[in-house]
């Protein structure tokens, strides 16, 4: 995914009206340098663009020159959007003028802003920060950090009371395709929406992430490698019977999909969990993609 940097220009410090002190955007994605980065909100109005005139400057292909604008208002701050290219997103909402409201989603091109105003925006600002150690900004899911501590407390206690635990690993078909018919936003669209028809089916014991880039992990405690296939099999069925549309173009998605299972093996780790599930999931797209694979760990058979 592309990923930009960005850079503020301080505005002069006046001060904000009490019910607007201190309120900010905290940018939440792309990840990289400029993640969990505040933008302060006064009395003045800022312009959010890749003009370097714009009060925060961002460099990506994907935001236009003077891209939105957040201005106070008496009652809330408000986004407007500057008749940009690919519109400006109040949660996922194409805007052309609304309120912001503490803890919306403001989306400029590929970049993803967290509005904080609430009655303590700095201890809302520090538990965003923690989010953003443990979920991903794009798809809300959890990351890979928080991935593989979940699997490794899960694992000790699968070995403790030798329960069963599977690792279902599955990435979009083809997604380089996706991104070069609709461009990386369409692209970020395609994960944001298969991110959130299968969450629909993810149960609150189990946990579901983001691994990187197009890839996708589900962890199903107590599940046995049947429970697991046919969890993995009504998955992808549901993904490949979805249909989508961005920017007027419909298209489909499928998955190719690696089970992992383990029942109490005290030496296994959760990179080898994820190595056995990862080989599954390429052996499914060596065999023609939009498939599960899943052969059982040999603990499987104690």
């Amino acid at each position: 995914m592309d990923t930009g940097a960005e850079t503020w220009r301080t505005l002069p410090a006046l001060p904000a009206p009490i019910s607007q002190c201190q309120a900010c955007l905290v940018n939440i994605y792309p990840t990289g340098r400029g993640m969990g980065k505040r933008f302060p909100l006064g009395e003045l109005p800022i312009v959010l663009g890749r003009g370097q005139d714009c009060d925060v400057q961002i460099d990506e292909h994907s935001v236009s020159r003077r891209h939105a604008r957040i201005q106070p208002a008496s009652d809330a701050y408000y986004a407007y959007d500057l008749r940009s290219t690919n519109g400006t997103y109040v949660n996922e909402q194409a805007i052309e003028k609304a309120p912001l409201h503490d803890g919306d989603y403001l989306r400029i091109g590929n970049c993803i802003y967290r509005f904080l105003a609430g009655g303590n925006v700095e201890a809302e600002y520090h538990e965003e920060i923690y989010r953003l150690t443990i979920k991903d900004g794009l798809t809300d899911l959890h990351n890979k950090r928080y991935l593989l501590e979940f699997l490794d407390r899960e694992l000790a206690r699968s070995a403790r009371h030798r329960r069963p635990l599977a690792l279902l690993l599955f990435d979009i078909d083809r997604f380089k395709e996706i991104n070069d018919t609709l461009g990386h936003l369409g692209g970020d669209y395609a994960l944001r929406e298969l991110a959130a028809l299968v969450r629909r089916g993810i149960r609150k014991e189990e946990l579901y992430a983001r691994y990187g880039g197009e890839e996708f992990a589900i962890v199903l405690p107590e599940a046995t490698w049947e429970e697991a296939t046919a969890v993995a099999e009504r998955i992808r069925e549901s993904v490949a019977s979805a249909s989508f549309t961005y920017d007027a173009n419909p298209f489909r998605l499928t998955i190719s999909v690696g089970v992992a299972t383990t029942v109490g093996d005290e030496s296994m780790t959760p990179e080898e969990l994820i190595r056995l599930a990862d080989e599954r999931l390429y052996q499914a797209k060596r065999e023609g993609r939009n498939r599960v694979v899943a052969v059982p760990a040999p603990a499987c058979y104690s």
